[in-house]
């Protein structure tokens, strides 16, 4: 194993433990607070059941942000087995994306409770999804084109009527650099939908 790949395995490998390390501290903290806190608080004729809300809130959100993150970071580190930092880095912020999203829909519908609560919920999961649509979508078109490679950096293309080469494949954007030197940033959602001309260059 090369010294580049022991390295990604390693970083693997530990965020695997952050990821499971933070599940199981939310899982003791929020046991602790729950079940004997408030228990023992109870004991001495302090109910503070009502304001439970105030703190398990705040606590989801904390915890659950640095849940998704881990997860990402998992995902991240175990797609570089196979692929470059643009490709992987794509996937990890989509998986943000769609994580903080449903963090916040599942808290809105946790706090409304009930039937309001589920309509709460899927309320905001519908307006944070329509939100983000536009970013997560050239997210996922960035990790297919760096996943597919329909041209690489260096390539003189055509794509969505512009002509130039090919100076960067991120994960929102593809920079062209036209012949009169402007530089042309290509949203990745628009290049998935049209056709690409690639042109071959010719050999001397």
């Amino acid at each position: 194993m090369s010294s580049n790949r022991k390295e990604i395995a390693k970083k693997f490998t530990y965020s695997i433990y952050k990821l499971t390390l933070w599940i199981a501290a939310y899982i003791i903290i929020s046991a602790l607070i729950n079940g004997y806190v408030f228990k023992l608080l109870a004991e001495h004729n302090l109910n503070v059941s009502s304001y439970s809300s105030y703190i398990n809130i705040p606590l989801a959100i904390l915890f659950g942000y640095l849940i998704v993150a881990s997860l990402s970071d998992v995902i991240y580190w175990n797609l570089r087995f196979k692929y470059d930092h643009s490709a992987a880095a794509g996937a990890r912020n989509a998986i943000k994306i769609i994580g903080i999203g449903a963090i916040l829909a599942s808290i809105a519908g946790g706090v409304a409770g009930g039937t309001a609560g589920v309509a709460l919920g899927g309320f905001l999961g519908l307006v944070v999804g329509y939100a983000s649509q536009q970013v997560l979508g050239q997210a996922i078109s960035g990790l297919f084109l760096l996943i597919i490679r329909p041209f690489k950096i260096g390539d003189k293309v055509n794509i969505v009527g512009e002509d130039g080469e090919v100076l960067d494949i991120g994960v929102m954007f593809i920079l062209l650099k036209k012949s009169d030197n402007t530089l042309v940033y290509i949203p990745n959602n628009s290049v998935i939908s049209q056709k690409i001309y690639k042109k071959e260059i010719a050999s001397s």
